[in-house]
């Protein structure tokens, strides 16, 4: 259902049950699935591909040309997958010739006033808090909260089920199942209680604090406590997902507690 007073192109690709309030502004090239709701005042650029059931709330810009003066008017998309809630006045950014692509995945929630760069890929079940601001080329995995008001720098990865505080300067790589804050970032300790809302079982967390104690309660430099965690952590998914977050880790990580 489309609502008078919006601009439709007629190249445009939208799913007759997707609601677009008035004075909207949908381009060419750009695809919208079922039952979306796109709300007034929305701007939604070429290169769109827009999941179902996705709502949009007014003020936001979707797929507008990357921030980046190296961009060469190459052809690039953002893609926002299934269930994903989009707030007041975000601004989303398509890629630029690294990735060609913005991703955000399913179930996610960005809220209002924050800012996702271009090549940023975003994965299923991810927070963004208020106003915060993702530069370009950022990872970040599944279940990961980023709070409001926080700064991620450009190339950043940001593990699954890790939650930063709000008003955080993100400079190094945060690991998988870990709080950060402070500043400068430090771990402040895992996610537990984010875990245990994902049905985590007392095993697993024990498990995560166990090798995170080697990591940062021990004394050890981070390949120490690489070889100390594969020689002495059982096998489990969690270990592969903390070492493989070491292994691609080009930034370094955060450091840890600094009180």
């Amino acid at each position: 259902m489309i609502k008078n007073n919006s601009f439709i192109h007629p190249d445009s690709k939208i799913s007759k049950s997707t609601i677009i309030e008035p004075f909207s502004y949908i381009d060419a090239n750009v695809e919208i699935g079922k039952n979306c709701w796109i709300g007034n005042n929305v701007t939604i650029y070429s290169g769109a591909k827009i999941g179902n059931h996705v709502k949009i709330f007014p003020g936001t810009v979707i797929s507008a040309i990357p921030q980046d003066l190296k961009f060469n008017n190459e052809k690039s998309t953002v893609e926002i997958d299934d269930h994903t809630t989009i707030r007041e006045c975000v601004t989303i950014s398509r890629g630029t010739i690294d990735k060609l692509t913005t991703k955000i995945g399913k179930n996610c929630l960005i809220m209002a006033y924050s800012h996702v760069a271009h090549d940023c890929i975003i994965k299923d079940n991810c927070i963004i808090g208020n106003t915060a601001q993702i530069a370009g080329h950022v990872n970040i995995d599944e279940f990961a909260i980023v709070s409001a008001g926080s700064l991620v720098h450009q190339f950043t990865k940001i593990g699954c089920h890790s939650m930063i505080a709000g008003g955080s300067l993100v400079r190094k790589d945060v690991p998988p199942f870990c709080k950060a804050g402070k500043d400068p970032l430090s771990y402040r300790g895992i996610n537990s209680i984010g875990l245990k809302r994902r049905d985590f079982s007392s095993k697993q967390i024990n498990q995560i604090q166990n090798i995170y104690r080697i990591i940062y309660l021990e004394g050890r430099n981070n390949s120490q406590a690489v070889k100390k965690i594969k020689s002495s952590i059982k096998e489990s998914n969690e270990k592969s997902i903390v070492l493989n977050f070491l292994a691609n880790s080009d930034r370094g990580i955060i450091k840890g507690i600094l009180d």
